[in-house]
């Protein structure tokens, strides 16, 4: 009996009990959904002020940011993260069913020992390739265009033999709309085209230093002066409304170098007790001489700097024979370049990183044509042994072979291409 008026007894204490936890818990509750709620209208107040925040962030560094967590996680690159960037000097050489705009039949301005069809080179699958940069499309040449684009101004081309290559392949184009009148030539093979029709003037200038030098018969030694600029540029340069230049592998031959009217020593000169100079010295300093000039001048044409261009001589078959006989572009990878040829790109960058920034401030334009790797690629675009007229009739076998100059046609066209992407929007 006591047991069950204790057990009766204690039923109200257990309800109320029930009741204070239950109480207790629908206050929890409560108090955890509060919580919840005021967590996330604060991380939502922070997320939207950080949002604000990266429209500010340039996208290329979120995107760089986020490709190595996402490479870590092994999760595909989403198409709306990749970095869209234009870069000409940077892509892939692609096949191309169609042919060149022209052939040597149909040009008369190339050079003979340019001309490797013309001189019998049985391969033509170097004409079918074309140059694909990465984040944008590079249109093939029109030569309407860009001769519409210039009219009634004037292009100079500067530099040594393979410029003057660059400027016949860039005639050949123009040819399939327009021929010009060739109203000038010296015997340095310096040429000025004259297009009647658009007053378009096109200057083909010989000078493979940009400074002034001395090479003739009667010298033993080529003399190069690094402090004076070379006239047969210079004396024109008011005329010029664009201006495509670089310097060359005349860089590399034995040459006395002067400053000042006075030896400051030589490059490849052993046998001579004068100061060793490296071959970038005198290429630096004749692009710093070359842009103080351009950048302080009162005319401001539009400039160009086109890097170098390389070669591919490889060991030939004979006992100091060298030779290029390859068909096929080399794969990304396959080839590294020249040291040499490397540093004096790297140096064209540099100068022109600094002039471009000069320029800018004094309303001068200055862009670089970088034609280097995407012509490293191309060892297939050379004359070789058909820089001759059938340099294999009567059985030769142990021929000269040009490694250094490019096939007209062939790659050197897509210099046009890039030049036109450059300087005509």
């Amino acid at each position: 009996m006591a047991d069950n008026i204790e057990v009766l007894a204690s039923a109200p204490l257990l309800l109320r009990e029930r009741r204070k936890s239950i109480s207790l818990m629908l206050v929890r509750f409560i108090g955890v959904v509060l919580l919840a709620v005021a967590t996330f209208y604060l991380f939502v107040g922070n997320f939207s002020s950080w949002t604000g925040s990266v429209k500010n962030v340039n996208k290329q560094e979120l995107v760089k940011n986020s490709r190595p967590l996402m490479k870590e996680l092994g999760v595909k690159e989403q198409q709306y993260l990749k970095q869209e960037v234009c870069d000409l000097s940077v892509g892939k050489w692609i096949p191309k069913p169609e042919g060149p705009l022209y052939t040597n039949e149909t040009c008369d301005y190339m050079a003979s020992y340019t001309n490797c069809l013309k001189n019998g080179r049985p391969d033509s699958g170097f004409l079918h390739w074309k140059w694909q940069p990465n984040g944008c499309d590079l249109p093939p040449f029109d030569p309407l265009k860009f001769l519409n684009a210039m009219r009634n101004k004037s292009f100079a081309l500067i530099g040594d033999s393979v410029f003057r290559n660059h400027a016949r392949s860039l005639l050949c184009l123009l040819s399939v709309v327009a021929k010009p009148d060739e109203i000038y030539h010296d015997r340095t093979n310096s040429g000025i085209f004259y297009y009647s029709e658009y007053n378009f003037t096109i200057y083909d200038i010989w000078s493979p230093f940009l400074v002034s030098y001395k090479l003739e018969k009667n010298l033993p030694d080529l003399e190069l002066y690094l402090d004076v600029l070379d006239s047969q540029w210079t004396k024109n340069y008011d005329k010029y409304d664009y201006m495509l230049m670089s310097g060359s592998h005349w860089f590399y031959r034995r040459a006395i170098i002067y400053e000042n009217n006075k030896v400051i020593g030589c490059h490849y000169c052993p046998d001579l007790e004068l100061n060793n100079i490296a071959t970038d010295v005198p290429y630096r300093k004749a692009l710093e001489l070359t842009f103080k000039f351009i950048t302080t001048s009162e005319h401001k044409p539009f400039v160009v700097l086109r890097t170098w261009s390389p070669n591919h001589f490889e060991d030939g078959e004979f006992s100091g024979s060298r030779i290029c006989n390859k068909t096929e572009p080399f794969k990304e990878g396959e080839i590294n370049g020249d040291p040499a040829d490397l540093l004096m790109r790297s140096l064209e960058v540099e100068e022109f990183e600094k002039a471009a920034a000069i320029g800018e401030k004094n309303g001068l334009r200055i862009e670089l044509l970088d034609t280097y790797h995407l012509s490293l690629l191309r060892p297939d675009g050379h004359p070789g042994a058909y820089r001759n007229y059938h340099p294999f009739d009567g059985g030769k076998k142990n021929v000269e072979n040009d490694c250094i100059h490019w096939c007209v046609p062939g790659p050197i066209d897509t210099w046009s291409e890039l030049l036109m992407k450059i300087v005509i929007p």
